[in-house]
Formats: structure tokens, C-alpha cells, sequence
């Protein structure tokens, strides 16, 4: 799901909620559980904080992942969740009163078989929250609209409902009768509905409340809108507000991902080139002569042994003509300032060799056109 100011999406969420749960462990391995418990628990929080972090850098290869389609990885998402917390005081309070009514009614649940389980599952549950009061904050922080937690916990909620309505009109056949169930008629052929469905803007609100209804014949389970709890009560009877909803995730998803097309096709390319510039290096390499390329060796040798080759249009070292001279005074120059050039020229370079013929004129020009851009004196 994407939203503006939103990092958090279900694809990585579900790794960086196993590498916090997985490091809260071993930070409190270090720690003790037991001082969960204890009175100080800002203390506590910066010690926990401190260890966790080490524990994320320190987990390799599971905290390169993607952790979302911005270009973060698991481990930035996870840090950046985790030094969150620290200003959230309120957060590890909650955090520690579940872990004092736990072990009110099971004392040192967390030695027992299964304890490190259900201490991971109260950090990932405190996580959970602190996500979605992160990612409303920055939602009303880029539109200027209001957003609590729970309506962004509701479009997380809506988002997954899509692609699993997604997944089963793609499979309708089988599951025939659920997504008769949904669409509201008998199937007796593949349903329009499953090529329409290209993304979430296209998804109805009545579809999402018959999935809803559906879960619990066909999977044993109630759905998210028929449960007991009220935290989806505003939608339960509400299909203006989920059309509303699905509408603004499906506008900004087609928005960003536009926005994304330009550097990835880049990135096609640069890959593109880099593929064929190896390959071109290797083909050259495999049909090469072995041994050492004797015509570069030769070519270099010669070039050594040669002696600097004399420049007819310099003039010579012990007097500049008077030609010269003038032009010089002409322009405002020292009369000796051509002298000095000419002789500031290396004579054995291969661009003197190679203009011997040409007019000092004409070499300044070369100079000029090749040097001009990069150096302020032409």
C-alpha cells in the first residue's frame, strides 16, 4: 500500500516485524526480562534501545532486504522504528503494564515453554501500533488531513482485502463459489469482474463487505468488518467511506508509480550497457593472443628511442625573430613572451610531434579548442 508520507507497506512489514521481535529477544537476553517490571522504565527504555540497535547491525543479510517500493531496506525501516520509540515514551509504558498483567496471571511466563513466543508477540503487538501512529503522523504531515492510527490500520485493512479479492478472481475456478458469494450471482463462466479488477481503484466497496461476510463459511474464520471489535466499526455499514478510501490508495498508487517509471527505466538501461560492456570485454579477452602484444611493445620502444623532434616553426633559443618581437609589443606582451612559450612547449609530446608541420598559429588554436573549456588563462 502506498500513501502519501507513508514508509510502512505489508510486503517488507512482515520481515522487519521478525527482525524487531527477533532482536527485542536478544537485547533482553542481555537485559534480563524480569526489569520489564521495574519502576524505572525510562532507564530501562534507553538500555533496551541501545542493545536492540546493536542487535539489528549486526543481523546481515536479513536487514539488506527490501523493506519497501521507496528503496529502504528492512534494517532503516527497523531502526528508524526503534529510535521512534524512544521518543514515545508512552508506547514502552503500554509495552511494559501487558508484560506486568501477564506475569500477574502466569509469574516468569517468559521461562515457561512457549514464553519467548508470547514476549515476542507483546513487542511486534507494541510495534504494530507504533507503526501506524508513524505512518499517520507523516500521512497529515504530507496532505494537511487529519488521519489517527486506526483509520491508517483500516486502509492496511483495505489494501489486503484488494489482493485478496485479487488473487481470487484470478482463481475463480477454484473458488467458484466464494467469488459467486461476493459478486452476488451463480458463476457459470469466468466472471467479468476478474479483468476489470487491475488495481485497488477498481476494486468495489460492496465486494470488500461480501468478502468480509464470506470468510467465515468459507474459511472458519469472521472477516475483518463482521468481528466483534469495534475497530472497523465506521466501515461496517459504510461502503461510501470504503469507496472513498479504496479510491485514495488506488489515485496514489497510479501517482507514484508514474513517478517511478522514469529512474527504473534508467536503471534498465544502465544495466542494459553494463551487461553488454562485459560481455564485450569478455569476447574480446577470450580471442585474444596469449603472450604479450608485441606490436604495442615496439610502437612504445620506438617512441622512447626517439629523440625530440626539431620544430621548424619555433623559434630558435638564442634570439626571436624581430617579427615576432613586435607582434608581441603589438598586443601589449613582454618581447620576449613567445620565446618563453615556445620554450615552455615539451618538445618530445606526441602533440608537438604531430603539429611539426603546422604554424604556431595553428597549435595554439588546437591548444585553444582542446584545453580552452577546462583552463581560464585562454
Amino acid at each position: 500500500m502506498r500513501l502519501p508520507g507513508t514508509r510502512y507497506q505489508e510486503h517488507g512489514w512482515e520481515q522487519v516485524r521478525k527482525l524487531l521481535g527477533q532482536c527485542s529477544l536478544q537485547a533482553l537476553a542481555g537485559i534480563g526480562p524480569a526489569r520489564l517490571l521495574d519502576p524505572d522504565r525510562d532507564a530501562l527504555l534507553a538500555e533496551y534501545v541501545d542493545a536492540a540497535a546493536r542487535a539489528l547491525h549486526a543481523a546481515g543479510s536479513r536487514g539488506e532486504m527490501d523493506g519497501n517500493s521507496y528503496g529502504d531496506t528492512v534494517l532503516e525501516l527497523a531502526l528508524s522504528l526503534l529510535y521512534e520509540l524512544q521518543a514515545r515514551c508512552a508506547d514502552w509504558a503500554a509495552l511494559c503494564t501487558a508484560v506486568a498483567s501477564e506475569h500477574a496471571r502466569m509469574p516468569a511466563f517468559w521461562t515457561s515453554p512457549g514464553g519467548d513466543a508470547l514476549l515476542r508477540k507483546k513487542f511486534n503487538d507494541m510495534y504494530a501500533v507504533l507503526r501506524d501512529k508513524v505512518d499517520s503522523d507523516n500521512y497529515q504531515a504530507a496532505c494537511g488531513r487529519p488521519c489517527s492510527p486506526n483509520r491508517m490500520y483500516a486502509y492496511r485493512m483495505l489494501d489486503t482485502a484488494y489482493g485478496e479479492l485479487a488473487r481470487l478472481f484470478a482463481a475463480w475456478r477454484a473458488h467458484r463459489d466464494q467469488v459467486g458469494a461476493i459478486l452476488g450471482r451463480v458463476l457459470e463462466a469466468e466472471p467479468i469482474e476478474a479483468r476489470q479488477l487491475r488495481s485497488v481503484a477498481d476494486c468495489r466497496p460492496e465486494w470488500i463487505l461480501r468478502w468480509s461476510e464470506s470468510l467465515e463459511r468459507y474459511s472458519g474464520a469472521a472477516g475483518p468488518l463482521h468481528t466483534r471489535s469495534k475497530r472497523f466499526a465506521s466501515l461496517k455499514d459504510n461502503p461510501e467511506k470504503i469507496g472513498a478510501m479504496l479510491r485514495e490508495i488506488g489515485e496514489y498508487q497510479a501517482l507514484s508509480s508514474n513517478q517511478d517509471r522514469d529512474w527504473l527505466q534508467d536503471a534498465n538501461d544502465a544495466g542494459a550497457w553494463l551487461d553488454d560492456y562485459w560481455r564485450v570485454l569478455g569476447e574480446s579477452e577470450a580471442a585474444s593472443t596469449p603472450g604479450p602484444d608485441r606490436v604495442l611493445e615496439a610502437l612504445q620502444e620506438e617512441i622512447d628511442l626517439a629523440g625530440p623532434v626539431a620544430d621548424e616553426d619555433m623559434p630558435p633559443d638564442d634570439e626571436p625573430p624581430l617579427l615576432l618581437e613586435t607582434g608581441a609589443q603589438r598586443v601589449s606582451l613582454s618581447p620576449r613572451f613567445l620565446q618563453v612559450a615556445a620554450a615552455a612547449q615539451e618538445r618530445g609530446s606526441w602533440a608537438v610531434r604531430m603539429m611539426a608541420d603546422d604554424s604556431l598559429p595553428v597549435r595554439l588554436a588546437v591548444y585553444l579548442k582542446l584545453l580552452g573549456p577546462f583552463d581560464d588563462s585562454y
